[in-house]
């Protein structure tokens, strides 16, 4: 739910959003038409950057339509699929405003949301969106509650819902940040080493929205093995970190 009627929403001067997309010919549309119709609300700039990551329909061919017909929407491809995590980086990248959003390309977060999170702009660094109720099959609930525990435990990471794909960030924060994952583990990532550059982190609740169109890809086999292996990959790294420092 959005602001109250009649009581304006906090803006700041400009606001990035990145939609990370792989196949969502069903979705790109309608996302983006939606977050235009948001920002000025919010924002005195804004962009909204779609990351074609190797599609194999039109999301690309509909992404580009809508760059040609608006100005403020642009497009990154990816001639082959990078996984979720080279989509994120790409997005960061391609990101020029003050602000940036993040926010998952299969529709299933409300743009209106992002009134939740900018009241707690400028106190605060990232303003990570919760999702107390998951509009998602049962087994992928389990499965996510399963793994921010596991990285909880390793990490010591505090958010109660690490891969809520809606995440606003100061764009300061990000330079320079250096992302390895390729795929879903790029969530951990990024808030495990935004942690270590002492970003003051806010959760949100946010609505989750069923999806619309297209196929989910978190609980593919491939992506959940490549998911563990980065996470304890990265786990390895920050303990050697934290011992040479020590």
């Amino acid at each position: 739910m959005s602001q109250a009627k009649g009581i304006s929403p906090v803006r700041v001067p400009g606001l990035s959003v990145f939609l990370p997309s792989h196949n969502e010919e069903g979705n790109v549309e309608r996302i983006v038409s939606a977050f235009l119709a948001e920002l000025p609300r919010v924002a005195d700039n804004y962009e909204v950057i779609v990351v074609d990551d190797g599609s194999r329909d039109r999301t690309g061919e509909i992404a580009d339509r809508l760059a040609a017909e608006n100005p403020r929407v642009k497009v990154v491809h990816h001639p082959v699929n990078r996984g979720y995590g080279g989509a994120v980086t790409s997005g960061i990248r391609a990101s020029t405003q003050p602000y940036v959003l993040l926010s998952d390309g299969d529709g299933q977060f409300d743009p209106a949301d992002i009134e939740r999170m900018l009241p707690f702009v400028p106190d605060y660094d990232v303003v990570a969106g919760h999702r107390a109720r998951r509009a998602d099959p049962l087994m992928r609930r389990i499965n996510g509650k399963a793994w921010t525990m596991l990285v909880r435990a390793l990490l010591g990471i505090t958010i109660r819902d690490i891969d809520c794909g809606f995440k606003l960030f100061k764009r300061e924060l990000l330079d320079g940040l250096e992302l390895r994952a390729h795929g879903a583990m790029i969530s951990t990532e990024l808030m495990a080493r935004l942690a270590g550059r002492g970003a003051k982190v806010k959760e949100v609740e946010v609505q989750h929205l069923p999806r619309l169109a297209g196929e989910q890809s978190g609980a593919n086999l491939k992506v959940v093995t490549l998911a563990f292996k980065e996470l304890f990959a990265l786990y390895r790294e920050l303990k050697d970190q934290r011992r040479s420092v020590s």
